[in-house]
């Protein structure tokens, strides 16, 4: 059922206003807060409800240390002085969980014919979950700061050892400060990036 607009308010909250954060403020964030956040992103749609993402919120400043060892020279103060860092991976065979998330019939055969194939799977939809953690996130008030500049392989052996989830990158959250913050970068404009057939 088709709801009625968000006013500009929200709008601005999700997009317009929301920023990528470098500098954090000393607010902190609480298991309880996690949970709220993971409760709401969840409910966010993937490939036959498969939910291939995994995350680990590193919260303790014993955790944010160990992955800022894993991330670039730039990125390590930014991870140090959010009060969380996610890990978002993804679980290459989370075709083994469909029996569960999906349980009207037997999903597996549509991925796991193909190791590529699931894999592909995976990435795609673990980015489509983090983006919905993304967006929970402003929804409940927090501000985000999604990076890439790390070293998979050494996140991966850190975090992941003993599994087969890989890494798809990381996202501070907490409450945003000014530092860092720039002018509002541009934005392609819809001739150049879309098209309506």
């Amino acid at each position: 059922m088709a709801g009625e607009p968000l006013p500009d308010a929200a709008l601005a909250q999700l997009f317009t206003d929301a920023r990528t954060h470098y500098g954090w403020d000393d607010t902190p964030v609480s298991e309880a807060d996690l949970r709220q956040l993971y409760d709401l992103f969840k409910m966010g749609p993937t490939s036959a409800n498969s939910s291939p993402a995994r995350f680990i919120f590193c919260h303790s400043t014993e955790a944010r240390e160990r992955l800022a060892a894993c991330v670039s020279a730039a990125n390590q103060p930014k991870v140090k002085a959010a009060p969380v860092t996610v890990i978002i991976g993804f679980d290459p065979e989370f075709y083994d969980r469909l029996p569960e998330l999906f349980p009207h019939v037997d999903a597996r055969p549509w991925f796991n014919w193909s190791a590529d194939f699931a894999r592909e799977t995976a990435f795609r939809n673990s980015s489509l979950q983090a983006a919905w953690l993304i967006m929970a996130a402003r929804a409940l008030g927090w501000d985000t700061g999604p990076m890439s500049g790390f070293a998979k392989p050494a996140v991966d052996a850190e975090f992941w050892a003993g599994t087969k989830i890989e890494t798809n990158f990381i996202c501070s959250l907490g409450k945003g400060s000014a530092e860092g913050l720039f002018s509002r970068l541009p934005r392609l404009a819809f001739e150049d990036a879309a098209r309506i057939l």
